[in-house]
């Protein structure tokens, strides 16, 4: 097991190494040349200067944020690797990603670790909390209607799930505002906490545990639909093998043969989808974070977008790419665990 994962978290590595090139390359092909721009809007306001003067001084000027930006060499493969933390700066130094130099916001005038470490808690915190939720919930309800094919319950169920299935996700946040703030004004429409409260400890807690109930409502909401079905056709093919027959041949009870037995079979397609759905909640957590005002990575990517904060997006892109690369270990680590047929200890 040992060897498989270190084995996999090598390729992961290379993986990552490739993709993060091709995303440096794209993201700073399009802001442009960020030196040009700070050194321009430096002299620009400079009077009484001649052209020779003026021409000098931004040369020189322009040359100095290109050693702060490491691009006084015309060579990309040299900007990747002094942006990773790879090849040295102009004055000798280390200072990139694995130096734990994420890079400046010239949106925000900060660090970029600022800029995002309080949002990345919030998305992490609400996605996480979000998928617990939905496995609470769709794992028995899509074992129950399996297991009770057919009939007015399952039925039931079958017509819920693609009607909540069918709908956006802006249009379920909307019916969940109006139902629960504006006719039952239960709880708040927007916002990360109460404005002006200064709580600390607990009743910090409950304050954002209060605002966050309806977009975490929300987020478990759209993804019963797709799972509950899932789960659902897993199980009634792993209740139609022959091993299952075999079980009920030799007088197991029912909950033995459906929990130890059928689960255990239709628990390996619902591994990648568990945790594919899972990456993708982070994405579509970007529509719940804008219409609930939460202060998390999706508004954050938005704003970096529209502004053309390159370090902002680039670290976004690569805390995505590592969730990524991160659950598909996940997936194949689980899938060792749960079926016998996968060798992981080669």
């Amino acid at each position: 097991m040992g060897k498989y994962i270190l084995k996999r978290i090598g390729y992961m590595l290379i993986v990552l190494f490739i993709l993060s090139f091709l995303m440096f390359i794209l993201y700073t092909a399009a802001a442009g040349d960020r030196a040009y721009v700070k050194a321009y809007e430096e002299i620009k306001s400079i009077k009484n200067l001649t052209a020779d003067q003026r021409q000098k001084l931004f040369d020189e000027t322009y040359f100095k944020y290109q050693c702060q930006y490491g691009t006084e060499k015309n060579n990309k493969i040299v900007h990747y690797l002094r942006w990773m933390g790879l090849y040295p700066y102009y004055n000798g130094n280390f200072n990139g990603l694995l130096e734990g130099n994420f890079g400046y916001s010239d949106f925000y005038r900060t660090d970029v670790i600022n800029v995002v470490k309080e949002p990345m808690k919030n998305t992490i915190f609400i996605n996480v909390f979000a998928t617990i939720l939905a496995l609470a919930i769709t794992i028995p309800l899509g074992i129950r209607c399996a297991v009770k094919r057919g009939k007015l319950g399952d039925k039931t169920m079958q017509v819920l799930t693609i009607i909540g299935y069918s709908l956006p996700t802006f249009l379920i946040s909307i019916i969940f505002i109006w139902i629960f703030c504006s006719l039952l004004g239960w709880l708040p429409p927007y916002g990360m906490g109460t404005p002006g409260g200064q709580y600390t400890g607990m009743k910090w807690f409950l304050d954002r545990a209060y605002y966050l109930i309806l977009p975490l409502a929300v987020m478990t909401f759209c993804s019963l639909g797709g799972m509950t079905r899932y789960v659902r056709a897993s199980m009634i093919d792993a209740l139609s093998m022959d091993c299952i027959k075999t079980a009920r041949a030799k007088g197991l009870r029912e909950k033995t043969i459906i929990y130890s037995h059928a689960w255990r079979n239709a628990l390996i397609p619902i591994v990648t989808l568990v945790v594919g759905w899972f990456l993708s909640i982070f994405s579509g957590s970007v529509v719940i974070e804008q219409i609930f005002a939460i202060n998390g990575m999706g508004k954050i990517m938005i704003t970096a977008l529209q502004s053309g904060d390159n370090d902002v997006i680039l670290l976004m892109q690569m805390f995505y790419v590592i969730i990524a690369l991160g659950g598909n270990l996940v997936i194949d680590i689980i899938y060792g665990l749960v079926d016998p047929r996968v060798r992981v200890n080669k």
